[in-house]
Order: C-alpha cells, then structure tokens, then sequence
C-alpha cells in the first residue's frame, strides 16, 4: 500500500471506468506457501486497488504450464482474485489469442497475444521473482510468455532475445509489481520443496520493469548481466539497467 502510494496511488495508472488486466503467474499447479505462483493475497490487493481507483472491470489469467483449473484453484489466485470482485479468465485454448506484429523484433516479428491484452486499457504485470532453469531469473519481462499462445518458437528461437523482442510491443504494463515476499532461490520454476524459498518480506514496484528486473537480479544475487534478456532490453532502450542513475524509494516496514 506505501509502495503504490509513492508512485502516486493507483489512481495514477487506473482512470475511472477503465477495464484492467492483472496478470501474475499461475503457471504451476501448487500451494502458496511453494511460492512457485505470485502470492494471492498481492493479487487480491492489488484488484482492490484498481476498484477502489475506480476501475470497471479487472481480469486475471495466465497461459499456465500445468492444467489451467488446478492452477487457478490451488494457487489461491482464482478465489482471492473472485473475492476481490475480478473475472478470471481461462487462457488454455488458441482461440483466445489474436496475431500482433512487433516492429524491430530482431528473432520474434510477430506472436499470438490473449485478446484480453488488446480488449482492456491498463495492463498491470505482477510476477514472482524466483529461480528458472531456462533463464536463470524470471520477473517482469519474462512474466509476458504467460500471455502469448506459442512458447515454443521462443524456446527454440534464442528466448533471450524473443523475451526481449516481445517487450517492444506497444501495449506495456503501466505498473510491474514484482512479489519478493517468498523467493524461489533454487529449483525453479517448479520447485521441489521449502528449502528451496528465502523470506525476503519484500516487493519492487516500478513502471520500467527493465529497472525491475535488474533490481529482481541483484536480489536473487544473480549479476544482472549475466541473465541475458536484461541487457539485450536495456540495450534495445527498453528500460534502464544502470540502477544508480534512478530515484529509487526504499520503504522499510
């Protein structure tokens, strides 16, 4: 809440009467306390938030990896994001993606994105920040394969610079707010047990989620140059990785 309030309250980013979509990651078909998923109580906050802005409507969904229905319902996300008065929305079949082109991608030209992307007018990112296998980190910029249909080609086309490639699409996130309360450090994405996690009690909200995902790095001590899509992003301008060049607020609770 004091975190949204330095950026100006979510007022800021959402206009009365604007339909909002909210998409964390609910890829894995496990409980909470696993932190393989975002943390659905920052889900059900932030949707509270975006009414209370006066938001029309909010949406959730993810592209999940496992079975869409277990996900939404073990993960916690589908009953606090209901409980907060969201629709949430299956993303399991194609025909709910739509073709867009991204001009200047150097490896990915073109990608089928959920319509709820193209129907809604403010897109909210809320990933969380843990170990994976494929790309060393995921937060903001990757948190995005969640919303295309074909993962595949990215996997088997230089995922770095497709991660990357994809961050050129005109509809970005007004807001990423990365959940850094319970971190995966090992094992990721699934994880295997709780002794792969680290209470960090922390969250990073930013609108450049380049300056996010850097900061995300540091906190998994990962050196932010050596998770390839950060500087490809950086260097294509799609945010900023020199962290001592921002205004950057530490709240402490």
């Amino acid at each position: 809440d004091l975190g949204i309030q330095e950026l100006g309250g979510m007022g800021a980013f959402v206009q009365k009467g604007q339909k909002v979509l909210i998409k964390p990651n609910i890829g894995w078909d496990g409980i909470p306390e696993l932190a393989a998923n975002t943390n659905p109580l920052l889900v059900k906050r932030i949707i509270e938030h975006c009414f209370k802005a006066g938001a029309k409507e909010v949406y959730v969904f993810d592209h999940t990896c496992d079975n869409w229905v277990n996900t939404y319902k073990n993960s916690g996300i589908e009953k606090a994001a209901k409980s907060a008065g969201a629709k949430i929305v299956p993303a399991n079949t194609e025909n709910y993606y739509h073709e867009i082109e991204i001009p200047g991608g150097v490896k990915l030209k073109k990608a089928k994105v959920h319509e709820l992307l193209l129907e809604t007018d403010v897109f909210i990112n809320v990933p969380i920040l843990k170990d994976h296998n494929s790309t060393r980190m995921t937060a903001c910029l990757k948190n995005t394969m969640g919303i295309i249909w074909d993962r595949g080609f990215w996997h088997s086309n230089n995922l770095h610079q497709c991660i990357a490639d994809y961050a050129l699409f005109e509809k970005k996130p007004a807001l990423n707010i990365i959940d850094c309360y319970n971190v995966m450090v090992k094992h990721g994405p699934q994880g295997v047990s709780k002794e792969d996690l680290v209470m960090m009690k922390s969250q990073i909200i930013t609108t450049d989620w380049v300056a996010g995902d850097t900061a995300a790095a540091k906190m998994l001590g990962v050196d932010p140059q050596k998770i390839d899509y950060i500087p490809i992003a950086y260097k294509m301008g799609l945010g900023n990785m020199n962290l001592d060049s921002l205004n950057i607020k530490r709240i402490k609770m």
